[in-house]
């Protein structure tokens, strides 16, 4: 059909028109892409339409998606649509020849670029410093035309749940850790920032590891009424040989002892004055030589070591006052929403907040420092004065990161000029988590989907990788552990599903059950847990290993399930 402007092809035609007037407008459209073209990945232009560079501005982008980073944002996606369903991540041939991921087939250009060249084909006299057009030009088929909303680019799909933990530990590691000194009666749970080596010999000196009686030579020996050697006093003098003196338990060995013989061991004959053994003596037998456990500069621990209360009894033993340790991440909790009660059975709408009274605990697992929690309800300006007033290392808020008219997670940022680092996890639950910096040398923000398990799934999938980087802690090994059921999956993410473990029977394996009530609003089944099953896309079937993540707690947990399987 042919319009007062010049000759149009309806879309998915393959009829052209013939004659002049057909050729010269699509000459003219070819000329006004190559103009546009140049304007946006031109290596040779400048103006309103590229950076300084030549490559397209990233403010640009209509939705808004690409920070200073070139980090995607995904807020305008549905967090709990299916991302194959996601008319801008995954377009269908029905509707688009080609999609982001994918070159133009047609001329080999990105469809980024493609895509920004045919929008700016438009558009080109109202922004861009390139030569005029000649004469008004019909949109091509399929493109906005100007006045049009102009239409959203694809999005990527959010990250693997993989990829979202790496990108969280990687962001934890992004500086050298801070050092203080603490004395040892406060070091107890931070992270050694160094290496920490012997001060000394480990004894440092001859010791009786027994009470009974040090001889010389062979027996049976003479001996002394009295005492004898008592630990904390000072060197003794030689023992000749055929002599013996009773010792005590860490008393220093006299020079030139040959064994240490214990009580039970030894046959007094008091009025004889002799000693007998009641069992062979070995040379050596009983005796703590010095350095039997460490050399003076040795390494006992290395860097990253949690200090537990051994750890503080070894330090003391080496001589230890003080450790240098990473402080302890400090963390700001924020618990967003109107509709939530801090006391109280729920009522008239309003719901039970189950997120504060877990995450300071949990977090403290994690080996944080957490301050007083604080309510903010869906109120954007508090929200906004919170993160710019806090000092802490980590901000952590519940709800309010999806796209809903009172989640005001993302506009809050995105007016801060902070730097999104994941928006939006492959992960059920918890598909709408993220993890934002605020600003180069400000915190860090993990957000938390308000659904009480998609919350821990968010703890896990990003706090907990942060806040080992930040603290200096060494990553969770991962292992793996056979599922003894079938584990649905979802088609295209990964699922966090809480499981319990099992000793195996009659000589087989140890394993991992699946626990009821795993929906994203549920805690029946995590809170019998002691770890999360990490269940790949399609789902396992029994008898398959899958990866497990422990909870903080997991090594103080009975292995049990309760009632809750």
């Amino acid at each position: 059909m042919t319009g007062s402007d010049g000759p149009h092809r309806e879309p998915g035609s393959d009829s052209r028109p013939a004659g002049p007037a057909s050729e010269r407008a699509r000459e003219e459209e070819e000329r006004a892409v190559e103009q546009a073209l140049a304007l946006v990945g031109g290596s040779d232009r400048t103006g309103g339409a590229g950076g300084s560079d030549g490559r397209p501005s990233r403010s640009q982008d209509p939705r808004g998606h690409q920070d200073s980073q070139g980090h995607r944002d995904f807020r305008d996606e549905d967090p709990n649509a299916d991302p194959s369903s996601d008319p801008h991540a995954r377009r269908s041939t029905d509707s688009h020849p080609y999609n982001g991921r994918d070159n133009d087939p047609r001329d080999g250009r990105s469809t980024a670029t493609t895509t920004a060249a045919t929008t700016a084909a438009g558009t080109t006299a109202a922004t861009a410093t390139a030569p005029e057009p000649v004469g008004e030009q019909p949109p091509p088929p399929d493109r906005a035309s100007p006045g049009d909303p102009a239409k959203p680019r694809p999005t990527l799909p959010p990250p693997s749940w993989d990829r979202a933990r790496a990108i969280a530990a990687r962001a934890g590691r992004g500086g050298p850790p801070a050092t203080i000194r603490l004395a040892l009666d406060r070091a107890l749970g931070h992270v050694l920032a160094e290496a920490l080596g012997a001060l000394t010999d480990l004894p440092s000196f001859d010791t009786s590891a027994m009470d009974g009686w040090a001889v010389a030579g062979p027996g049976p020996w003479a001996f002394e009424a009295g005492a004898g050697l008592l630990a904390g006093r000072g060197p003794a003098a030689a023992l000749p040989d055929g002599t013996a003196v009773r010792i005590a338990t860490g008393a220093r060995v006299p020079p030139d002892t040959t064994a240490v013989i214990r009580s039970e061991h030894a046959h007094v004959d008091e009025a004889r004055g002799l000693l007998h053994a009641r069992r062979s003596v070995v040379t050596g037998q009983d005796i703590r030589l010095r350095g039997q456990e460490c050399r003076s500069g040795e390494q006992l621990v290395p860097a990253g070591t949690v200090v537990t209360p051994a750890v503080l009894g070894l330090a003391a033993a080496a001589g230890y006052d003080a450790l240098p340790v990473v402080p302890r991440p400090r963390v700001d909790v924020l618990v967003l929403g109107d509709e939530l009660l801090n006391a109280g059975l729920p009522h008239d709408g309003l719901i039970r907040d189950a997120l504060g009274p877990m995450l300071g605990p949990w977090l403290r697992a994690l080996g944080a420092e957490v301050s007083d929690l604080r309510r903010l309800g869906d109120d954007a300006g508090a929200l906004r004065s919170a993160l710019t007033s806090s000092d802490a290392d980590l901000i952590v808020t519940t709800g309010g990161t999806a796209a809903g008219p009172l989640d005001h997670v993302h506009p809050v940022l995105e007016a801060l000029g902070a730097e999104l680092l994941v928006d939006g996890v492959a992960v059920r639950p918890g598909h709408p988590m993220l993890l934002a910096r605020l600003s180069p040398d400000g915190p860090y923000l993990v957000g938390l989907p308000g659904n009480p398990l998609a919350a821990v799934s968010g703890l896990l999938t990003l706090a907990e990788p942060l806040l080992a980087g930040i603290a200096g802690r060494p990553a969770q090994d991962p292992y793996r552990a056979l599922v003894h059921a079938d584990v649905h999956g979802h088609p295209h993410d990964t699922r966090l599903v809480p499981v319990v473990h099992r000793p195996g029977r009659a000589g087989g394996r140890d394993h991992v059950a699946p626990l009821r009530y795993n929906g994203p609003a549920m805690l029946r089944g995590i809170a019998a847990a002691d770890g999360l099953a990490v269940v790949p896309p399609g789902g396992v079937r029994s008898g398959t290993e899958v990866e497990i993540l422990d909870l903080p707690w997991a090594p103080a947990t009975p292995w049990t399930e309760g009632c809750f399987t």
